[in-house]
């Protein structure tokens, strides 16, 4: 039966005998869909403003916006009146109203405000990467899962809802290159030049009055105020180590994705990294890694490499392209990007598709826009999320783990049961910032909090 005719099916039947879900009532504690969820907005700049005028959110309450940069809340609370506005994120998260978070701060606030929220019991949308340490990654990921079932999470990597991604998911997990061995993906995005000094900017302080440049830190190290920090994009400052994890934090979290998903991978058994020059300061202004992973129900055991500030794999079909996923199996390979896919079969042909494999392994699709309105439905009704913080951790602390072999100079044996390189007691200096022997958090800032 196709999915036209079961839905006509359905159609008819209801018109028989209909029963309506608890949730549609708003019964159990949910929220019923014909009700607007109240949502607190932290990070009203670029792309949280971008965002928040998209049709998603203007079908809801935006109760509470918060900005450590005046400028941004001034500009917001214009458009959403009725908000209640705030600077500090710890005290906004207090206001009883809220259902619903809403991140796109800074990346180093990313895992705290997640934490903070959902032990809060609210529904948490973050944008990418989830945290910048291994540590909070799976910090971010536990404290869902302990929640399950009673919070929505999703992370804000929109491309998971391109219906040219989920169909490569489709292709992969139904054969179209028969058994997969291994897999390449890699961006050539590398830094602006001042990021190549490879030491923090210099001291500027103070900052423009309507910033505060102490709550911007956050719980990171300590360092004065320079305008380069925040002039331009992201790419100013989530090269430093305090206040982002470089390229595979970045655009590692949206095409490591599209491999990470449609090979169903968890977490690796080893990694190992190269860059470039290790620098106290920045994070890698190149990176190649490789990852091994244990083989699951479906498939062998398979090895994931990246690559990025303008290194490229070699012997693998397409590698002219700026930024992709090549994965390969005994008959082939299939090459993709957002909105780009190619199999490539080991007799010479190729194909865009494979007709023989079924499509609607995921609900259908209008791109981005699903990927919020996804997490909002799933925030009224207790329904699944495709990037929750389950699978959104396992993501970023499989990418991250990559930054932790490069500093230390070696491959490690994985020990995620227990968060250990268990063949290398140094890295334990850069899963994470709690405690140490590493760097650890600012005096005051907690957390699991």
């Amino acid at each position: 039966m196709t999915r036209k005719e079961f839905l006509g099916t359905g159609i008819t039947a209801a018109t028989a005998f209909t029963i309506i879900p608890s949730y549609v009532l708003g019964g159990n504690g949910r929220t019923a869909p014909s009700d607007k969820l109240n949502i607190a907005a932290i990070g009203v700049g670029s792309q949280g403003w971008s965002e928040l005028n998209n049709d998603a959110f203007q079908n809801e309450n935006i109760v509470a916006l918060c900005d450590v940069n005046e400028t941004n809340l001034k500009r917001a609370s214009e458009k959403f009146t009725k908000a209640k506005t705030y600077v500090d994120w710890r005290i906004a998260l207090e206001q009883k109203d809220i259902d619903a978070v809403y991140i796109a701060s800074n990346d180093q606030s990313h895992a705290f405000i997640s934490v903070w929220a959902m032990n809060r019991g609210k529904h948490v949308f973050c944008q990418k990467p989830l945290a910048i340490t291994v540590e909070e990654a799976r910090m971010v990921g536990n404290t869902y899962l302990a929640n399950k079932g009673k919070i929505a999470t999703q992370m804000g990597t929109q491309m998971h809802a391109h219906p040219n991604v989920r169909r490569v998911v489709e292709l992969i997990r139904g054969g179209a290159i028969g058994v997969p061995q291994e897999a390449w993906t890699w961006c050539s995005r590398e830094p602006h030049e001042e990021i190549k000094f490879g030491q923090y900017f210099s001291d500027m302080d103070p900052g423009p009055n309507t910033l505060n440049w102490d709550l911007w830190v956050g719980p990171s190290a300590y360092h004065p105020f320079n305008p380069s920090y925040i002039d331009g994009d992201c790419l100013q400052w989530n090269w430093f180590w305090d206040f982002g994890a470089g390229q595979i934090g970045d655009m590692g979290s949206h095409m490591m994705d599209i491999t990470f998903w449609a090979l169903d991978l968890d977490f690796p058994k080893t990694c190992e990294a190269v860059g470039s020059e290790l620098k106290n300061d920045t994070c890698p202004f190149w990176l190649q890694a490789t990852w091994e992973h244990p083989a699951n129900s479906w498939r062998p055991a398979v090895k994931i490499h990246w690559s990025d500030g303008g290194k490229k794999p070699e012997g693998i079909p397409e590698t002219d392209r700026f930024k992709a996923v090549v994965i390969k199996g005994d008959k082939g390979y299939l090459v993709a990007d957002y909105g780009y896919r190619k199999i490539w079969y080991n007799n010479g042909e190729t194909a865009e598709d494979d007709s023989t494999i079924s499509t609607g392994m995921f609900p259908d699709t209008e791109g981005p826009i699903t990927h919020y309105q996804e997490w909002i439905d799933a925030s009224k009704n207790g329904g699944n999320t495709l990037s929750n913080f389950d699978y959104a951790g396992k993501l970023i602390e499989h990418n991250l783990l990559a930054l932790v072999a490069y500093r230390v100079k070696q491959k490690i044996n994985w020990d995620a049961a227990n968060l250990k390189a268990t063949n290398c007691t140094e890295a334990d200096k850069y899963v994470g910032k709690s405690s140490l022997p590493g760097p650890t958090y600012r005096q005051g800032w907690t957390l699991n909090g």
